[in-house]
């Protein structure tokens, strides 16, 4: 490992970080994210306030967000693990403290499921299918999140045991990291879950919302279509009796 390695890594992970999902999609929407529900520029408040499809659209550029300098850092530097948390710790510190942003953006479960999926696809496909099960069934994205963050580093925690000391010291302390942040960050979902107040968020209406809209605009766009046609026959029939009404002049 290199010194001046990790200074690019967390340099540039960083600033990826700072690039807003959330506030693109909403700007795109002429919304502000931060003025819509809890607030937060993350992925659970877009899915609630913008709508399935762009809260999906949201998760999967976030999730590549963490994905993409994880993934490239650790092929680039050397196939070493700790080069690869190195850039998912930086990218979410990006995401939930940009500086561009003032400190104040999301809680990071997305891009730190890029991170993982970097680090272990199959291990973290298997847990998001898990965590998207419990928030069916809960209808809490906060469920989600506290099963993707336990589960994942919990596995990975174990797995770095395999690898030689200190190698797996420090790789365990950036997942202990991640995990505490996500926790803490977490901390006012659990105490409204503890009082019953946490906002729900059913994925399967969402998506049955989605579908519904798509046919509305579908059944609009259609209804424009033949009105504009009708409209052109109408031109088409009161152009050619001004031509006969001339001709008869």
């Amino acid at each position: 490992m290199v010194w001046w390695h990790f200074i690019v890594i967390i340099a540039v992970s960083y600033m990826i970080g700072n690039i807003s999902i959330s506030r693109i999609i909403a700007k795109k929407n002429n919304k502000d994210i931060t003025k819509l529900g809890s607030g937060n520029a993350g992925t659970t408040n877009v899915l609630r306030n913008l709508g399935f499809l762009a809260g999906l659209i949201n998760l999967i550029l976030d999730i590549l967000k963490g994905f993409i300098p994880a993934f490239v850092f650790y092929k680039v530097f050397g196939n070493n693990l700790i080069y690869l948390y190195t850039a998912g710790l930086s990218v979410m510190l990006g995401h939930i403290f940009p500086v561009v942003f003032g400190f104040r953006g999301g809680k990071g479960i997305a891009s730190m499921l890029g991170v993982f999926l970097a680090a272990d696809p199959w291990v973290t496909l298997i847990v998001i299918a898990v965590a998207a099960v419990a928030w069916i069934l809960f209808k809490y994205g906060s469920v989600a999140s506290f099963v993707c963050v336990t589960a994942l580093t919990v596995i990975e925690g174990i797995k770095a045991k395999e690898l030689a000391s200190p190698e797996n010291i420090i790789i365990s302390i950036m997942l202990f990291a991640i995990f505490c942040l996500t926790w803490l960050l977490h901390r006012g979902n659990i105490e409204r879950l503890l009082c019953g107040r946490e906002s729900k968020v059913d994925l399967i209406k969402s998506v049955q919302k989605q579908i519904k809209k798509k046919r509305v605009q579908q059944a609009l766009g259609e209804e424009n279509s033949v009105v504009n046609e009708n409209s052109n026959i109408k031109t088409e029939t009161s152009v050619k009796s001004l031509r006969k009404n001339k001709k008869g002049e």
